[in-house]
Parts: structure tokens; C-alpha cells; sequence
């Protein structure tokens, strides 16, 4: 090889080498990602918010519930690269106007009482209080806490002994039992044993998490997404969202009793996660379906310290930033942007960000 072959080598593997350590700006991405939802999909007069940006096209005034359990987590992941901003407190608001008194027990409805009374979902209200718990831990907001108590009293009510124990995934429904009411629920108690250290939650995350193993994992490891009752057939769809909670129940419960079986467990769903979702360089196209299942995979890096359970996250964040982004920095293959959408992605950059800055 002659000098100039060894120099122009030389440089591209600098530049390679430059181009590696350039860390990808997800602070600008999270701050374009949310003034898009200030600007597009924000109702300020009401304190509410739109389902997409199509407004004129939506199915209803204003945007039902589950899109919110999105914005709560992403805000919160902002306020921790934020400490002293205050993000989430707008969307708390907007979450409070969905508040239902119905007997037994007062929960979130799916949609805001004021404009009609409407469902109660276990799994929205679940969301809603994991996010008030990790924000919790943070700030110790008393609301919070007893919000997500509040949440915990009325996701009990979907529980019974009907295909040996579980809860339902909506209330009133008793056709089904769904990982994504399980899941959350496991973790709900879990982070409610870390603040109070009462049994009671430690004794519900053993018995759901023990149920939804034994009745919805899958042989490689994924999770399957609901159990019909009376029948006991199994829906055997799987989505991210669902594997990535029992992900992440398994580390906390490791973390809380130090039994390596957990531990075990949670690389053995994270591998299965990885080589099922993850095809041809993308993850599957619900971005807050993925945003749910990062979680579990931080928790399993802070751990193990093992990057390949991360790097996939960043390809497709990165993908999603580059080829399905408009004019507007906001993101979705649809013209119409979502809020669910917006906000599964900031939460993905937010926690991306928080490992580099580790």
C-alpha cells in the first residue's frame, strides 16, 4: 500500500471514528417534538388536548385518555433531564377532567367526564399512575402518591379468581384478561412496595406476575395478548408493549428480593424481545408500544451494562427522526400527526438522552 492509500485510509477511519463519538442530539428532537404538541395539538382554552392534528377529522373534540398516559411518561422523562421545569403539571390537569366517581371505585374514564360519561379501562389508569410514581420518586408530590393509590384501589376491582386469577382489561368486561392490564398492574404495586413497603403490594405483583407468566408468556419468552374467559383460548398477537413490562417486572422484582432467577428471566425475555420484534433494522411501527418496552430494557442495562439492549432503540429512533418526520418535526406515516405518536417519542429520545448523559 502506497502513502497515499495509507492516508486516505487513515482519514476515513478517523472520520468514522469522529462520526461514532458525535452523540445523535435528542434534547433538540425532544424540545421540536413538544412544541409541536404545544402548537398542533394542545386545546388551551379547554386545558385538554387533540388525538391528532387533523382536528376537524377526529373522532371526538378532544383526545381519549390513553394518548395522555403517553404525554404523563414523556413529560416526566423531560422533567428529569429538566430538574426544576415543570412539564407535567398541564398534563396532570388534563388528566384530572377525566376523573369518575362511579361506584365501587373512583378511577380515570377514557374520555373527560364534562363532555360525557364514558369507559373505564384498567391498563389507562395503570399508566397514568406508573408515570405519577417514577415522578415520585423524584419529587414526592403528595399527589402523586395518592392518585396513584387511588389507581391502585380501582385496578383491584378488575381482579377475581376466573381462569385462576388475573385482571380484566376494561371494566365491567369480563370476556377477557390482557397482559396489557397484568403487566402495569405488577408494576403499579411494585413501585407502590418501594414507597410504603406494605406486603399487601409485594403479595399482588407476586400473584399477577405468577398468573401472567404461567397463562401468557410465550415458549420463546414474548408475551401473548389476552386470555379469553370463559373459554380459555389464548390471543397469541404480540406487541412490544406487552413483552417490555414483564421485561421490567422481572428487574424490579430482582432488585427488590435479589433472586437471580428474576434476573435470569429478564435476559431471557429481553433476547426473545430483540430477535421477535426487532426485523430488518426497525422495531414494529407503534412507536409508544416500543416506547413501554425500552423501559424494561434500561432497567435490565442498568444492570448488566450490556449495550445490545439499547443500540436497537437508537437505530430506530433514528430512522423514525430521518425518514418519517414532516416539515413540521413531527413524526407518524400518516398525515395526520398523533399526540400518542409525539409523545411515545419523546419519552424514547428522553430516556435514550439519560443514558448518554450517564
Amino acid at each position: 500500500m502506497n502513502r497515499k492509500s495509507t492516508f486516505v485510509l487513515l482519514i476515513a477511519c478517523l472520520s468514522c471514528t469522529f462520526a461514532k463519538a458525535q452523540k445523535t442530539d435528542y434534547k433538540t428532537r425532544i424540545q421540536l417534538l413538544y412544541s409541536g404538541i404545544d402548537s398542533k395539538l394542545t386545546d388551551t382554552k379547554a386545558g385538554l388536548y387533540y388525538e391528532t392534528t387533523d382536528i376537524s377529522k377526529n373522532e371526538n373534540p378532544h383526545s381519549w385518555l390513553w394518548p395522555l398516559c403517553a404525554l404523563i411518561q414523556a413529560t416526566n422523562e423531560m422533567e428529569v433531564l429538566e430538574p426544576g421545569k415543570n412539564y407535567m403539571e398541564p398534563v396532570t390537569k388534563a388528566i384530572d377532567e377525566y376523573y369518575s366517581d362511579k361506584p365501587p371505585r373512583p378511577g380515570y374514564q377514557d374520555y373527560p367526564y364534562k363532555e360525557r360519561v364514558s369507559s373505564r379501562f384498567y391498563d389507562d389508569n395503570q399508566w397514568v399512575a406508573i408515570a405519577y410514581l417514577d415522578a415520585y420518586h423524584r419529587n414526592h408530590k403528595k399527589k402523586y402518591l395518592d392518585d396513584a393509590t387511588m389507581i391502585y384501589r380501582f385496578m383491584m376491582g378488575g381482579l377475581d379468581t376466573a381462569a385462576g386469577g388475573g385482571l380484566y382489561w376494561k371494566e365491567g368486561d369480563k370476556t377477557t384478561k390482557n397482559t396489557c392490564s397484568n403487566g402495569p398492574a405488577i408494576l403499579v404495586a411494585l413501585q407502590l412496595y418501594q414507597i410504603t413497603h406494605k406486603p399487601e403490594y409485594l403479595n399482588t405483583a407476586l400473584a399477577v406476575y405468577k398468573w401472567t407468566k404461567q397463562h401468557l408468556q410465550s415458549p420463546e419468552g414474548v408475551y401473548y395478548d389476552n386470555i379469553k374467559i370463559p373459554s380459555m383460548n389464548i390471543a397469541k398477537a404480540t406487541y412490544t408493549y406487552n413483552t417490555g413490562t414483564m421485561l421490567q417486572a422481572n428487574v424490579l422484582l430482582y432488585n427488590l428480593t435479589g433472586n437471580k432467577h428474576y434476573l435470569a428471566e429478564a435476559e431471557r425475555i429481553a433476547k426473545a424481545g430483540k430477535e421477535h420484534f426487532f426485523k430488518n433494522g426497525r422495531l414494529p411501527d407503534n412507536y409508544w408500544f416500543n416506547a413501554v418496552m425500552l423501559r424494561g430494557y434500561i432497567e435490565l442495562y442498568k444492570i448488566d451494562k450490556n449495550k445490545n439492549w439499547v443500540d436497537f432503540y437508537e437505530q430506530d429512533a433514528d430512522a423514525i427522526w430521518n425518514t418519517e418526520r414532516d416539515a413540521d418535526n413531527m413524526v407518524g406515516k400518516k398525515p395526520a400527526k398523533a399526540l400518542i405518536d409525539q409523545a411515545a417519542m419523546i419519552e424514547i429520545c428522553a430516556r435514550l438522552q439519560q443514558l448518554d448523559a450517564h
